[in-house]
């Protein structure tokens, strides 16, 4: 990875970003599967820590939460008898927070759908905000300790509870989900506007992670293997994300709009995060 030169490292990683899988991003670009993953894990673990840093302190107003469901390995039913039960191997979600009016990703935590995953990921977002907001959640009960565990008294905080005509849980692994019937808004903490309360922004944001990564697509044999190597993939998405991708809406990028970036980030300057990260391990 590290003989590859600057150019080369872009035009892998702007496959990567766009939806290409690892096999067919060696194909185009003539660089093997494994020196693609070495450099997916290194500029992965770059971008996490990266976000990690800059995302603090911000103004959002509101805030919007679901989780996506994938799984690693395999699909639960052929987890193997001495692997089952281990995180990592069959179903594994991320919870997604977006700021309804940047567009920007402050938060994501991957884990299972259970209470420790839901607490480890208000705790994160509410250590990144600067001030109150109106926090709006599917109706994922283990929100509900693990929202006042992390803010308190300090949110306006709503459920949007969808009705479904069948399964939820089935649901989430076909390819045509269960219909949904009706909703309706339960408010939980503060003083939640009816208006925004909703979760439609970042629902949005699930399909542009299906589109974008093709460990996500549906009904395709692409998943990931190594549940690390899936945390580095969605790293590496939230950071193009966030500061390379122009939306369509905002017209510009959601780090801009947030005011944590200046400039719309190139994928040079995206691959260059390694550098900084090798020059700050050397200091």
């Amino acid at each position: 990875m590290n003989r590859l030169r600057r150019a080369k490292q872009a035009q892998i990683i702007s496959a990567l970003v766009e939806g290409n899988s690892l096999r067919a991003t060696s194909r185009m670009t003539g660089v093997s599967k494994v020196t693609i993953l070495r450099l997916l894990k290194s500029l992965g673990a770059a971008c996490a820590a990266y976000q990690d840093k800059v995302l603090r302190n911000l103004t959002c107003k509101r805030i919007q939460c679901d989780e996506i469901w994938q799984f690693c390995y395999a699909k639960d039913k052929n987890v193997p008898a001495d692997k089952q039960g281990q995180f990592g191997y069959g179903n594994v979600w991320t919870g997604v927070a977006l700021d309804a009016e940047t567009k920007l990703i402050p938060s994501w935590r991957v884990g299972t759908r259970g209470a420790a995953t839901a607490y480890e990921f208000m705790h994160d977002l509410a250590g990144r905000l600067a001030n109150r907001v109106q926090l709006t959640t599917d109706g994922h009960r283990v929100y509900l300790d693990a929202v006042e565990s992390a803010f308190g008294s300090e949110i306006d905080y709503a459920m949007l509870v969808k009705l479904y005509g069948g399964d939820r849980e089935e649901s989430e692994a076909r390819y045509s989900p269960a219909e949904c019937i009706g909703c309706r808004t339960i408010p939980i903490s503060g003083n939640p506007k009816a208006k925004h309360i909703s979760t439609s922004y970042v629902e949005r944001q699930n399909l542009t992670m299906r589109m974008s990564m093709r460990r996500f697509t549906r009904l395709t044999n692409a998943f990931s293997k190594k549940v690390e190597n899936h945390e580095h993939a969605l790293a590496l998405h939230y950071m193009h994300y966030n500061f390379c991708r122009i939306h369509q809406t905002l017209r510009v990028k959601p780090a801009m709009e947030a005011g944590i970036a200046d400039h719309v980030w190139n994928i040079e300057e995206l691959v260059g995060l390694l550098d900084r990260m090798q020059t700050e391990a050397a200091a």
